[in-house]
């Protein structure tokens, strides 16, 4: 039998889980383009090797938390008019990491939820192939972490807004502007910005750098975390882990509870800012020893390199 909500909430709970609140939505908009302002700023002040590579942690951690909040979006959890939900979604938190609407996100993601760790599960190239060894996951964060991946990633997508291939030109480059043409007009408002202020070059290392190296790392680390390896994939406390993240973590690796997947995937109406409550209701509940936790990223990473 599926496994429902009101089997681990009561309907009260539920209730409570699923309120959303447009001023804490809005305070963490505020709050991620905050701490990436203020990096950026700080790093503009103290330019030195030791701060950058700290404002590069950081600013790929904040990155992440756009794509976070960017998935709160996709469910309809930023703002109960969905109008402005998605305006936020698109040119907040998408565009000026090269992405687009989040239509065609939204579709994706709700297919994988409805068949997580099933064969219609279009995230389970995602997870299917780990346990690996540590050789490969060290070829995969090297390959992160060295620009490669996001050098490909970033060639399919200017590709991509291109397509049709072999069409004519006119329409091609109509549809390359349409897509990327916004994207580029906002990251050259960061660029200029950077440039009145004499560090042009602050762009790359805190914009560009962050977004082709950190930002995939720990996009691939969080992905490991929510599903690679899990106990049962028919079973929704175990097909789904949540990542008991410290606060070192929370700053670098698992911005806005994104490490409370399971309590996401039991609920997904419940805003990211209830998740961390959510999963106190499954503790007290009675609920721990049959969900699949970790207590750490670092454990995560040892479940994925683990010998089968």
């Amino acid at each position: 039998m599926r496994q429902k909500p009101t089997d681990y909430f009561s309907r009260e709970q539920i209730r409570a889980l699923r309120k959303r609140s447009p001023w804490h939505a809005t305070w963490l908009l505020l709050h991620c383009w905050g701490v990436i302002f203020i990096t950026w700023a700080v790093c503009a002040v103290w330019t030195n090797p030791a701060v950058i590579t700290v404002g590069v942690l950081i600013v790929g951690t904040r990155q992440l938390g756009l794509t976070v909040l960017n998935h709160e979006g996709a469910h309809h959890l930023l703002y109960s008019n969905r109008a402005l939900n998605d305006w936020i979604a698109e040119w907040v938190l998408n565009r000026p990491l090269l992405g687009a609407s989040v239509y065609g996100y939204r579709k994706s993601h709700l297919e994988h939820h409805k068949h997580t760790q099933q064969e219609d599960d279009p995230d389970l190239v995602l997870s299917a192939p780990f346990p690996i060894t540590k050789a490969s996951l060290r070829r995969k964060v090297w390959r992160d972490l060295s620009g490669q991946t996001g050098w490909k990633q970033r060639r399919e997508t200017i590709i991509s807004a291109f397509r049709p291939i072999g069409g004519p030109i006119p329409l091609r480059l109509k549809r390359g502007a349409y897509r990327l043409g916004p994207n580029l007009l906002i990251n050259v408002a960061f660029l200029t910005g950077f440039s009145v202020y004499g560090r042009w070059y602050l762009y790359v290392l805190l914009w560009v750098l962050p977004a082709m190296t950190w930002f995939l790392f720990i996009s691939r680390l969080r992905n490991i975390g929510e599903h690679a390896c899990v106990v049962d994939n028919d079973d929704r406390l175990r097909n789904t882990r949540t990542t008991r993240a410290s606060w070192i973590e929370r700053i670098f690796i698992a911005p806005y509870w994104v490490n409370y997947h399971l309590e996401h995937h039991l609920l997904v109406s419940c805003p990211c800012y209830r998740l961390r409550r959510a999963h106190r209701l499954l503790v007290e509940g009675g609920h721990e020893p049959e969900m699949d936790l970790q207590p750490s990223y670092i454990h995560v990473l040892r479940l994925a390199t683990a010998p089968v």
